[in-house]
């Protein structure tokens, strides 16, 4: 049995990742953090720092904001962390990776089977395409989401440019710029509308034909199963940086 801390207990997403451990037996929510005051059938408390209940992993879906009293508790208590906030600066992530030297965290910006396997579908149609076929992103939330472009929008492009050799630039508003589209772009763009779980476009065009992988989030119960699923894995690991293809080369 792997006991977890929500941080974020009162949000959407930790919400549906409350109520989706509820309905398994390898994992129990011991407690919730959340600034909010929200009636939950767990301990609930303001910040990390009022927290009694012992747990063997962290999993946070809240804000950039709260990640200095997050780490700060992890590594005073050895709490490995599964990071599913997106939106951090570069310093922050500077000390997540200083964190990571102590304990074992998990950072993903989608939590998702089905968006990792694009990425690496992606990944290979660059490998193939190269420079002949230009790269464009665009990706569909719901109006509440607060940053842009989305943590799995710059997963994608981080992947794609992982496999190409010519410095690929992020485009994410060309309203301002007159002039040719380079050949190293990979443009991405935000979409904010409505209920919009999550949709994710990766198009590859190049003369004549244009190749589209999508992804579609119907639910954010996919995402709560990913979180859960990060969490049973992270528990008792070795300190260190993991993502989903550490999980997917354990489990697949």
């Amino acid at each position: 049995m792997v006991n977890f801390i929500m941080s974020g207990a009162c949000g959407r997403m930790g919400k549906v990742i409350a109520e989706a451990a509820s309905q398994r037996s390898d994992v129990n929510l011991v407690c919730g953090v959340d600034v909010a005051n929200d009636k939950t059938d767990f301990p609930l408390y303001s910040d990390f720092s009022s927290i009694t209940e012992k747990a063997d992993v962290i999993i946070d879906f809240s804000n950039p904001a709260a990640l200095d009293g997050l780490l700060a508790y992890a590594l005073e208590h050895e709490v490995p962390c599964v990071l599913c906030t997106t939106g951090y600066s570069e310093d922050q992530i500077a000390a997540v990776d200083k964190a990571a030297e102590k304990i074992a965290i998990f950072r993903s910006g989608n939590m998702s089977l089905g968006i990792n396997l694009l990425i690496e579908l992606s990944k290979m149609a660059s490998k193939v395409f190269g420079q002949d076929f230009d790269v464009e992103i665009v990706e569909k939330h719901h109006n509440k989401k607060i940053d842009a472009p989305s943590g799995t929008a710059l997963m994608i492009a981080d992947g794609i440019s992982s496999v190409r050799t010519d410095d690929p630039e992020y485009i994410y508003d060309r309203h301002s710029i007159r002039k040719k589209r380079s050949t190293n772009e990979i443009g991405i763009s935000s979409i904010r509308g409505g209920t919009i779980v999550g949709e994710h476009d990766v198009i590859f065009a190049g003369d004549n034909e244009v190749l589209t992988i999508s992804h579609q989030a119907q639910s954010r119960n996919l995402f709560a199963v990913g979180a859960i699923n990060a969490a049973a894995f992270l528990a008792g690991k070795p300190a260190g940086n993991y993502d989903m293809s550490d999980l997917l080369k354990e489990r697949y």
